[in-house]
Order: C-alpha cells, then sequence, then structure tokens
C-alpha cells in the first residue's frame, strides 16, 4: 500500500461505512434524493476522506486537526440518522446498526487523535 491512511484499520472502517450508507440510501424514496440521502452519503464520505487527506505529508498537529473534522462528519451521520428515523426512512434495525458503527468509528478517531499528542 502506497499511502499511511491505507493502512490505519480506522479508515478502512470508514471506508465500509460509505459503502453501507451507500447501500441503505438506496432504499431512501426519491424525494430525498438530494435532501438526506446526499447530506448523509457526504457525510459519511467524509469521515474518511478527513483521515486520507490529514494523514499524508502533514505534521501529528495537522493530523488532528483533520481527524477533528472526521469526528464531526461522524456526528453528522449521527444526526443524520436520527432524521431519517424521525421521517420513517430508516427503521429502528437499520438506525441501531449505523449508529454503533459510526460510535465506533468515532471513538477509533478520537483514540486516534489522542495517540498523535
Amino acid at each position: 500500500m502506497a499511502f499511511k491512511f491505507e493502512n490505519l484499520r480506522v479508515w478502512q472502517r470508514a471506508l465500509e461505512l460509505t459503502g453501507d450508507i451507500d447501500e441503505l440510501t438506496k432504499m431512501f424514496p426519491s424525494d430525498e434524493r438530494f435532501i438526506l440521502t446526499s447530506q448523509l452519503k457526504r457525510a459519511t464520505d467524509s469521515i474518511c476522506l478527513n483521515i486520507a487527506e490529514g494523514s499524508t505529508g502533514q505534521s501529528n498537529k495537522e493530523f488532528a486537526k483533520f481527524l477533528g473534522y472526521a469526528q464531526r462528519s461522524g456526528i453528522e451521520v449521527i444526526s443524520c440518522l436520527y432524521v431519517g428515523r424521525r421521517r420513517n426512512i430508516i427503521s429502528e434495525q437499520f438506525f441501531d446498526r449505523f449508529y454503533r458503527e459510526t460510535e465506533e468509528i468515532i471513538i477509533m478517531i478520537q483514540a486516534l487523535k489522542k495517540g498523535l499528542r
């Protein structure tokens, strides 16, 4: 693997989440395509993109900043899940699954940030 981020388990998990969320949003009604679908996919993508961007050629301080962006994107994903559940677009089963997956990634990001200090 050519880039540092490719070896990071947290990046690998975030990448898996983007695929899982993509599959989930395919079940959303078409009138949500440019609203919740777009927001949820962009927030999920942003987690792994910020981990990757911050990891390569950056100081630990700069990497930690990008990890903070990734963490906030994770919080945005959680909020989107709540919105989807509230609109009866996301079932309780999917909500619980993706909430847990996102929470685990956020915890991994926090641990990585702490390890950079």
